[in-house]
């Protein structure tokens, strides 16, 4: 008896015949600035270590207060610098504690030099920001760091700021269809038990060569928790817009409830995602008051993990059948209802090409 035929794996990205299948072999373009960590998650004298796309980066915190990040590779053995230790204001290896500085030069050997000169080799550097209490990486090319922006949240910056808060999960799956999740309202069946979403109808939809916009007719909130704290009289929550600008999404229902997506992409099959959520008010129930901003908070607080993270949870679920799903049938017809959902794909598709080409002719301009 002859054994079964294994199945061959999904095509790359230059052997994929339709949008879904370029779409999820696409990487993301690095020359973006990705959300890596909360920065909460390091304090001084600590490194953490983020991946983008299979790259290892170390992430490192000085006594000064000020991050940096640099390969994540000792020149000298090839050990991992987030298994070593931050001094004073540079990382050194635990191995033999050779010292790399914030511009990744090597600073110091913790051991005699044997009569040779200090090594001038120079490890690979990549800025860092901090905005909205993240910590923001640019993985692309450094010089390209002032081109493209850390998206403006005007909610969330100055003195008056909205009450907000931050969750993250990581999925075992392809960042587009992630984009899609997020994006693609057809699915309130996967939450008939918190209802964030009721009865979507797709009422508009636009794109270009960064974005696509769209929006909804939908009963927002409909929730037996969330939604007794939505404030129906003063915000509009039967519609809401949403957008996919690469490399992020946002959400707006009412000008008042809003949110921010940002998508790291670990490996071909592995995301982290950043959720930010920020909001104007809600109400007091049975007295409809508009809450201050402290107490906005506070309910916030309290609902993210009764309602926000279960709700995501759900979504966690789909996503990761979902990846194992295309693993085993990414040779099906693709058969999608809702318009937008191609749109998302020829987007992250076609952004992933220009980055291709853009490395090609970097590759082919440089000199031998």
């Amino acid at each position: 008896m002859k054994n079964a035929q294994t199945k061959s794996p999904p095509p790359s990205f230059s052997e994929a015949k339709n949008s879904r299948q370029k779409a999820r072999a696409a990487g993301m373009d690095p020359n973006r600035w990705y959300v890596v960590e909360y920065d909460s998650a390091v304090k001084k004298g600590q490194v953490k270590e983020v991946i983008f796309s299979n790259t290892s980066i170390a992430l490192f915190r000085g006594e000064d207060g000020e991050l940096s990040a640099l390969r994540n590779l000792c020149m000298h053995r090839q050990l991992k610098l987030t298994h070593g230790a931050v001094d004073k204001c540079t990382l050194r290896c635990s191995y033999h504690g050779w010292a790399y500085n914030r511009e990744g030069w090597l600073e110091d050997y913790s051991h005699d030099n044997f009569g040779n000169p200090l090594i001038k080799k120079q490890l690979r550097t990549y800025p860092v920001q901090v905005r909205y209490g993240l910590i923001w990486l640019f993985p692309g090319e450094p010089e390209l760091a002032v081109e493209h922006k850390i998206p403006e949240i005007p909610e969330l910056t100055g003195t008056d700021t909205w009450a907000n808060f931050a969750v993250d999960y990581t999925w075992r799956t392809h960042h587009s269809m992630v984009i899609e999740n997020i994006c693609d309202f057809s699915h309130a069946f996967l939450h008939r038990k918190y209802k964030p979403f009721i009865d979507a109808k797709l009422t508009h939809h636009e794109n270009n060569e960064d974005r696509v916009y769209l929006t909804y007719d939908a009963y927002m909130a409909g929730g037996r928790i969330s939604g007794i704290f939505v404030d129906r009289k003063r915000v509009n929550t039967r519609s809401i817009e949403l957008c996919y600008e690469y490399p992020y999404q946002w959400t707006n229902t009412g000008d008042s409830i809003k949110n921010w997506s940002f998508m790291l992409p670990i490996d071909e099959r592995t995301t982290r995602v950043f959720f930010l959520f920020y909001f104007d008010a809600l109400i007091i129930p049975l007295i409809s008051l508009k809450t201050p901003k402290w107490l906005t908070q506070m309910v916030l607080n309290i609902a993210k993990p009764l309602v926000f993270k279960p709700i995501l949870n759900e979504d966690g679920v789909a996503l990761e059948a979902e990846q194992l799903g295309y693993e085993s049938y990414w040779d099906a017809p693709p058969i999608e209802l809702n318009p937008v959902v191609p749109l998302f794909q020829r987007l992250t598709a076609r952004k992933w090409e220009n980055h291709l080409e853009r490395a090609t002719t970097a590759q082919v301009g440089s000199p031998n």
